[in-house]
């Protein structure tokens, strides 16, 4: 091979190996600018997937929206939110005020064994009847059942004072009534179903739509913090002139049969 061949040769190789690094240098550089380009697109994505969980996480629940919603009454209420539900005959002299929470499983022990008792004594005239509707189980258990069966209750009240009698004494018969750490009254159907077992609210539309929209949610609300600010601690309380019916040595309701009808009668005759 002559030197100007194998010079030649060199010099080939030599640019051979020039354009090689260049290619490399450019892949290299590719590279580097795609990790790159992912990694802003990581710290994107991860500061959107942050920013939306904070905005969820900001985000009004159902019930603090229906805070704000416009205060819908149920017929057959007084007082400015309509949060004074009294029933009975005008002739009774004296009143019962019952204060009761959807969820309570104690209000529904009390409605299976002493429930019928009241219902008696009320139809007979000797009291009329207010209700005042608590929801702390929700908070102390967390859900929403208290909150959403109490305001079918006013959609029951919209109907009539009768309708709302008798919802409530199914909700907490033995067969509707949910344990306490289930919250099947958050459940609209579950709520019409118990529902269609009341003559007046059975297959009921209107009924049906103000449970479904949620119409009284905000009376619901409204009701649950006229009981807060009562002063009364547990459900089920009964009171009367301003005094709590107990069983006797109890400081809590009556329970049975016997014991209502006594403290009853002594509250009458104060």
């Amino acid at each position: 091979m002559s030197k100007r061949n194998s010079a030649a040769a060199k010099t080939a190789a030599r640019e051979r190996l020039r354009v090689e690094r260049e290619r490399q240098a450019k892949r290299t550089k590719i590279k580097r600018q795609v990790i790159v380009a992912c990694s802003v697109v990581g710290v994107l994505a991860a500061a959107g997937g942050i920013g939306y969980a904070v905005v969820q996480n900001n985000k009004p629940t159902y019930w603090e929206e229906a805070a704000d919603n416009p205060l819908v009454k149920p017929a057959n209420t007084t007082g400015e939110n309509g949060t004074t539900v009294v029933m009975g005959k005008s002739t009774a002299k004296k009143t019962l005020v019952m204060y009761e929470d959807p969820r309570c499983p104690v209000c529904a022990q009390f409605e299976q064994t002493v429930g019928a008792t009241v219902k008696s004594d009320y139809d007979a005239g000797k009291f009329k009847l207010q209700f005042v509707g608590a929801t702390f189980l929700d908070r102390g258990l967390s859900g929403e059942g208290s909150k959403n069966a109490l305001s079918a209750l006013g959609a029951a009240l919209d109907v009539s004072p009768e309708a709302f009698l008798e919802y409530k004494t199914a909700m907490y018969s033995a067969k509707w009534h949910p344990e306490e750490s289930d919250d099947k009254f958050k459940d609209d159907s579950y709520l019409i179903k118990v529902a269609d077992t009341v003559p007046a609210l059975k297959s009921n539309a209107k009924f049906q739509k103000a449970v479904t929209d949620g119409t009284f949610d905000k009376w619901a609300l409204e009701m649950s913090e006229t009981f807060d600010e009562s002063g009364v601690s547990g459900t089920p309380t009964l009171r009367m002139d301003g005094k709590s019916l107990t069983a006797p040595g109890s400081e809590n309701a009556p329970m049975t049969v016997a014991d209502f009808t006594t403290a009853l009668d002594a509250a009458l005759k104060a």
